[in-house]
């Protein structure tokens, strides 16, 4: 007998949040490599809507800490920061707290690897 399958769909929709706020620190020099990032202790990701909020949380990031970013598309939501694993994390606590606080988003917990 065939198993029923459940089927499940997933959709996009925009709202005010932080989806993802991750540090992997001390990667495995390959992953720069792969990436085209600079070598450094940590690299940062964030992933937001309304995408264009990159913009505004790479903003935020430069200016909470010594970082520098990697990547940043204002199309998908993307942020990729890199630096030292205590400003990358800072930067990334920054931009969770401003959004948050003055923009009202929801925001992700901070994840490490």
């Amino acid at each position: 007998m065939d198993e029923e399958r459940q089927r499940v769909i997933q959709e996009y929709v925009p709202g005010k949040q932080v989806t993802l706020a991750h540090v992997i620190a001390n990667p495995d020099p390959v992953l720069y490599t792969k990436l085209g990032l600079k070598e450094a202790g940590a690299i940062g990701i964030l992933t937001l809507t309304p995408t264009e909020t990159s913009i505004i949380a790479a903003d935020i990031a430069t200016k909470a800490a010594d970082v520098e970013l990697g990547f940043l598309d204002r199309f998908t939501g993307s942020l990729v920061i890199t630096g030292e694993v205590a400003a990358v994390e800072m930067a990334i606590t920054a931009v969770n707290g401003f959004l948050s606080e003055k923009l009202r988003f929801a925001t992700a917990l901070l994840t490490r690897s």
